[in-house]
C-alpha cells in the first residue's frame, strides 16, 4: 500500500475522532482498511512461506500450513 493511501487512512481516523465522518469518508475509511489488511496478511503469509523449521536430526523442513487455515480464510 502506498504512503498516501496509509496518510489518507490517518486522516480519516483523526477526522473521525474529531467530527465524526460522513457517510461517503466512513465508507472510504473502511475500504482503505479492508485493502490494508489484506496486504499485511499476504505479505506476512509470504514472510512464513520462506520460513524452515530445523528438525531434531539437523535436517531442515518447510513450515506448512494446518488444514482449515488455507488461502481465503480469515483464521
Amino acid at each position: 500500500m502506498d504512503r498516501e493511501k496509509i496518510d489518507r487512512i490517518n486522516a480519516l481516523a483523526k477526522k473521525k475522532k474529531e467530527q465524526g465522518l460522513a457517510e461517503e469518508e466512513a465508507a472510504e475509511q473502511a475500504a482503505l482498511r479492508a485493502e490494508y489488511i489484506s496486504e499485511m496478511r499476504k505479505s506476512v503469509r509470504d514472510a512464513l512461506d520462506r520460513v524452515y523449521l530445523e528438525q531434531e536430526d539437523g535436517s531442515y523442513r518447510k513450515l506448512r500450513r494446518k488444514p482449515g487455515y488455507g488461502e481465503g480464510t480469515d483464521k
